[in-house]
């Protein structure tokens, strides 16, 4: 959180990491404390690649169990593909509901009874804000602000995407040539089958 003149609440730029743990810590636990569900004090959220889960890596949000954190704190990531403040609080949403109801319980009845009380809609493996709730988090954001991040494209976006090197081997006698990779080189200089001759790399 970086400081601009004064101490005052306006005066501070938030970082992504701050902009998620104020909207929960602000907004949500009254939120969620209203419907009757109380969100853990061990849980903390981020910005960051959520790869790694899934049969395709391809969530917006995660949540991992306090006991896979050595210090037994939940683990909420949101997405960098996704910047919309109102998206992104209600990924937030469906995430901390994992946290209420426990990450045993999937995307069952608890949790479909935490996520529609609190606003949630749709496909409960891939929830929406009601209208309702898009209302309120409007309300959220004209508070606090838009959240500070700009949409993630992609690691090598804009780039082309570099092929491995091959590299080229050629008898000296005949001039017969061949491709081969690093790794193969390694091993020695390949013969030729001309000649019977070991070939020059370059």
């Amino acid at each position: 959180m970086i400081l601009h003149g004064n101490n005052s609440e306006k005066d501070y730029i938030m970082n992504r990491e701050t902009y998620l743990n104020t909207v929960t810590s602000k907004y949500l636990v009254p939120h969620f404390k209203a419907q009757g569900f109380d969100i853990p004090s061990n849980i903390r959220m981020a910005c960051s690649l959520t790869s790694g889960r899934g049969a395709k890596n391809k969530a917006i949000g995660l949540c991992w169990n306090d006991s896979a954190s050595a210090d037994n704190t939940f683990e909420i990531m949101i997405s960098p593909t996704i910047a919309d403040s109102s998206r992104v609080i209600d990924i937030l949403i469906h995430e901390v509901c994992h946290a209420v109801v426990g990450l045993k319980a999937g995307h069952g009845s608890a949790f479909k009874r935490c996520a529609q009380s609190v606003g949630l809609t749709g496909k409960m493996t891939a929830t929406t804000a009601s209208d309702d709730l898009k209302a309120t988090i409007a309300q959220w954001v004209a508070d606090l602000g838009e959240y500070p991040h700009a949409v993630l494209q992609g690691e090598n976006s804009g780039k082309p995407k570099q092929g491995t090197r091959m590299l080229k081997a050629t008898c000296a006698d005949c001039g017969y040539t061949v491709r081969l990779s690093a790794k193969w080189a390694a091993l020695g200089s390949p013969i030729c089958p001309c000649c019977n001759e070991g070939m020059d790399l370059e």
